[in-house]
């Protein structure tokens, strides 16, 4: 099975969607699963992962109702409140639909790059284990350290890094990108998505060597079966088609073997994310 392990979906309005900005207009519109499902016919993909976009208790009930729609919607990371006193209860009832996979909040917004070690924010990720969930990692290169001490701290707990915490692949930075995340990847309990990077380069002139140290650094500090395929569509249509982002990644790992291949490709999102 070939699986998107990280896209989203949303009905446009400016209120709710304040972060696309003028210079993100092209995607400044609706994406619903009619929009995607044929692109993923073409690409040969068998269905996808819908992560938020929204903090929004009412985003993610939204998304588990596409998921009952749409069949090619595997799995939903959603959102909860996992600071508020109230997050168990939130947590019991979206958990009750098994399309719920796992949960994420947008730190890489959070002016406090030590977010995720806070205490209440701690509590809430102590109870996904208890519910079965996944959290995805949205963090930025400069959050990443403080990502490897929150995954010591929760060694039964499944994360996965999206975008590969956004390193500067427009400027061509390494380090200290670098290290936090072999660092991270040094936790056996850690994923990463191969997600997120067209537009972390230049929009309109990237070329895919552009890349190629920032892959080559992630596939040897996971591996296959701790790395997985995402297209982060359509915020990636700033930069690239689904087809040019999905090409990148395949042309990329054409060197490994044929299971190692299949296992970025969808195996490992299959895995992580628990779908049959």
């Amino acid at each position: 099975m070939k699986l998107d392990a990280h896209q989203h979906f949303w009905e446009y309005n400016i209120a709710e969607y304040g972060w696309i900005g003028e210079e993100m207009k092209a995607i400044r519109q609706s994406f619903l699963p009619r929009d995607l499902e044929p692109i993923l016919t073409q690409s040969g993909m068998d269905g996808c992962i819908a992560v938020q976009a929204r903090q929004s208790l009412t985003e993610t009930e939204w998304l588990l109702q596409l998921a009952d729609q749409y069949e090619f919607i595997k799995g939903v990371v959603g959102w909860v409140d996992l600071c508020s006193d109230d997050v168990r209860n939130q947590l019991e009832l979206l958990a009750s639909n098994p399309v719920l996979k796992g949960v994420r909040h947008v730190i890489q917004d959070e002016p406090d790059l030590q977010y995720v070690l806070r205490e209440d924010f701690q509590r809430g990720i102590s109870l996904l284990k208890e519910y079965d969930l996944a959290y995805d990692l949205l963090v930025s290169k400069e959050q990443l350290p403080y990502a490897v001490d929150l995954v010591k701290a929760f060694p039964e707990q499944r994360f996965v890094l999206d975008h590969l915490a956004k390193p500067d692949i427009k400027s061509g930075i390494i380090s200290p990108w670098r290290e936090a995340l072999e660092s991270l990847a040094a936790q056996p309990n850690t994923y990463c998505k191969l997600s997120g990077i067209v537009t972390e380069a230049d929009w309109a002139s990237w070329t895919p060597s552009d890349f190629t140290s920032y892959l080559n650094i992630a596939i040897e500090a996971f591996g296959a079966e701790r790395l997985m395929f995402g297209s982060d569509w359509p915020v990636s249509n700033l930069a690239a088609s689904y087809s040019e982002v999905y090409g990148l990644i395949k042309t990329h790992i054409q060197s490994l073997s044929e299971s190692e291949q299949q296992m970025i490709l969808g195996g490992t999102c299959a895995a992580f994310y628990q779908i049959s």
